[in-house]
């Protein structure tokens, strides 16, 4: 792979990108995200693979990643010269035949494609163009655009902007869609302080759960002494439901090297890391493969495009402990260490990995980096609300018609979201509460559905953002039995370091099981609201400190379930069998 020294290499690799993402042949494109291989992507690849092997018509094959339409899987699209993207939903195994004759044949009546992409599809460098401009067929007339259909219309893409549309595999699709023009720009023609000084006026904040504005973070490691610095990305992502970081790394990896490169170059490090969970296969592949491909580009390694600045990355691959979603504890596994934190008085920026200065950000954070760059910091801050510039992505799962990852402006409201994306709840269900922000967030009720959702609003609510899951209920669900849920996980999970997180969440849990057994007592729920006060007061890191919200946020809000399990020794959902058989019996 030949080397990219200028900003002439990296225009000839743009334009061999064009002719993969624009061939001027049939093109197909499998959706092989771990989501698209779980409901059978990966049995429709190999059954169209077969397909073509037999029939050997002149089409390529290829895959990409996850576009967010999860409820829709498996996804494979269509590209043929002259004519929209086309996307296909649902395809299975055994169809392939038929469908792939179909195409082969040019007559997409048979199987209606479920929408089709004809609009302007970059968004970085500065340029735009369109899959298709012409007049639109007559087999194609009633098929809707993908940016028309309800679950996308009030999406803005920016973090997941490539996901969906490249194969995450091919270096040259990325450069295609503006990859490396921002690493380009920034290391022959901006400072490092007006690449920190772009963040802050962007209003970029952490989109790990912290929030702490990252220019601010970037100028603070910039400032501290030390020979050697580090670059750290958090692709952990413990939260249950939560799959936004695996999805950019799984889809569009190079977004988030690009990104980390580029706040290198702004911090003054020299050495990066990845730090991945081994459940992620799909992910710790398609990053090491871009890695590789960084490299051999000169992209990454030794005077990077001539500009005498060097950067490196490695993968550390953790053993999926939710606790190594903390800095912190994060830093230790990647010593080596048992992953737990330490006192936040001691600044990461200063006193990091190895005791060195190092920033780490998330995934969906490095991946807005290179967007920013490109457009400016202006153009990133004009969107969301104040105080919550640009967009976030969230997963969201649970009882909604829609399941899948979305990318919104900040500010959108949670009804927005969960009827006008998510398409409300399916079997004429009706709303109970959603939660936000991974088993350390709360649960919000219907009652403050028109709630913006950002970091302040959802905090003032007892919630979190978090990394981004949203878990939404229906009225089947029985609120404690959520909470006692998630307080199960949150003990099982403690790395044991400090007390009142060791003992107040298993204590608590403990309490919650009596009550959904039928052991409630009064006092119970007054008992948990005073633990909780203990445990964010005195909890070592904020994985403890936010581990009483799922209880507090539940007695808030439902406190009438709580008291019909306590005195009538009664689930109003009918969910915890302890009390059904009690009631059965009686």
């Amino acid at each position: 792979m030949a080397r990219i020294n200028n900003l002439q290499d990296l225009n000839k690799r743009k334009e061999k990108g064009m002719a993969s993402l624009f061939p001027s042949k049939t093109k197909v494109m499998v959706g092989e995200a771990t989501c698209g291989i779980a409901t059978g992507a990966g049995l429709v690849y190999n059954a169209l693979a077969e397909e073509i092997e037999k029939q050997k018509p002149d089409i390529i094959l290829g895959k990409t990643g996850c576009i967010g339409m999860c409820y829709r899987e498996p996804l494979v699209d269509v590209i043929e010269p002259n004519r929209p993207r086309l996307t296909y939903s649902k395809l299975m195994p055994k169809n392939v035949p038929t469908f792939l004759n179909q195409v082969l044949e040019g007559n997409h009546k048979r199987k209606k494609p479920y929408c089709r992409i004809d609009e302007d599809i970059f968004i970085a460098n500065g340029e735009t163009k369109r899959y298709f401009s012409g007049a639109l067929p007559d087999d194609l007339g009633e098929v809707s655009l993908m940016s028309e259909i309800d679950f996308y219309e009030k999406q803005v893409r920016i973090a997941t902007r490539n996901c969906g549309y490249i194969d995450p595999d091919n270096i040259d699709e990325y450069i295609a869609r503006g990859g490396y023009f921002s690493l380009h720009k920034a290391l022959s023609s901006i400072q490092p302080e007006a690449i920190i000084e772009e963040a802050i006026q962007s209003g970029l904040r952490g989109r790990g759960g912290g929030g702490f504005p990252t220019g601010y973070k970037w100028q603070s490691c910039r400032k501290a002494h030390g020979e050697m610095k580090y670059v750290i990305c958090n692709g952990d992502e413990g939260d249950p439901g939560a799959y936004m970081d695996r999805s950019i790394m799984e889809g569009d990896p190079h977004s988030v090297i690009e990104g980390m490169i580029i706040g290198a170059y702004a911090i003054g490090a020299h050495e990066g890391y990845i730090y991945v969970r081994d459940e992620y296969p799909l992910a710790v592949s398609a990053l090491s493969l871009a890695i590789s491909q960084a490299r051999e580009c000169g992209l990454l390694g030794e005077n990077i495009l001539n500009s005498g600045f060097s950067f490196n990355i490695e993968i550390g691959k953790g053993a999926g402990a939710f606790v190594c979603g903390e800095s912190t504890a994060l830093m230790a596994s990647l010593e080596g260490r048992a992953g737990e934190p330490r006192a936040k008085y001691i600044h990461t920026v200063e006193h990091g990995l190895w005791d060195r200065p190092s920033n780490l950000n998330n995934v969906e954070t490095w991946a807005n980096v290179p967007v920013i760059i490109a457009r400016g910091g202006g153009w990133f801050s004009e969107l969301g609300i104040e105080n919550n510039a640009g967009t976030k992505v969230f997963s969201l799962v649970g009882n909604i018609r829609n399941v899948g990852l979305i990318e919104v402006p900040m500010g959108i409201t949670l009804r927005e979201i969960i009827y006008d994306i998510g398409g409300g709840i399916p079997k004429g269900k009706q709303f109970k509460a959603v939660q936000t922000g991974g088993p350390s967030g709360g649960c919000i009720p219907k009652e403050m559905l028109d709630l913006p959702v950002s970091f302040d609003e959802l905090s003032k609510a007892g919630s979190m953002m978090g990394s981004g899951g949203m878990i939404v209920m229906d009225e089947t669900s029985c609120m404690v039995d959520v909470a006692r849920y998630f307080l199960g996980f949150l003990e099982s999970e403690s790395c044991g370091k400090c007390v009142p997180c060791r003992e107040g969440v298993r204590r608590m849990h403990e309490i919650l099981d009596d009550i959904c057994a039928g052991r409630g007592r009064e006092g119970d729920v007054e008992l948990l609201e005073a633990m909780s006060e203990g445990i964010i007061d005195g909890s070592l890191c904020a994985l403890g400190g936010s581990a009483p919200n799922p209880v507090l946020s539940t007695i808030k809000s439902f406190r009438d379930e709580y008291d019909a399990h306590i005195r009538e020794k009664k689930c109003p959902a009918g969910v915890c069998k302890e009390l059904s058989k009690s009631k059965a019996n009686a």
